[in-house]
């Protein structure tokens, strides 16, 4: 297991660090508090990424039709 900081995160995936704060705050990345510090599993963190690089997004996607 590697722990990270959100420093350390943001110059992994190239953003800063404000954004990794809202992503851990709004629950969209993994995170905990270790204090008054957030941390993050690189584990997680790349589960994370792997799930979103196989979600289909953008036009192509097809959305769930509701009966009519």
């Amino acid at each position: 297991m590697k722990i990270v900081t959100a420093k350390e995160l943001g110059q992994y995936l190239k953003l800063s660090e404000s954004t990794i704060y809202k992503l851990a705050g709004n629950g969209e990345i993994p995170a905990f508090r270790l204090g008054d510090s957030w941390r993050f599993d690189m584990e997680e963190i790349m589960d994370v990424l792997r799930n979103a690089k196989n979600k289909p997004t953008g036009p192509g996607k097809k959305e769930k039709q509701g009966k009519p």
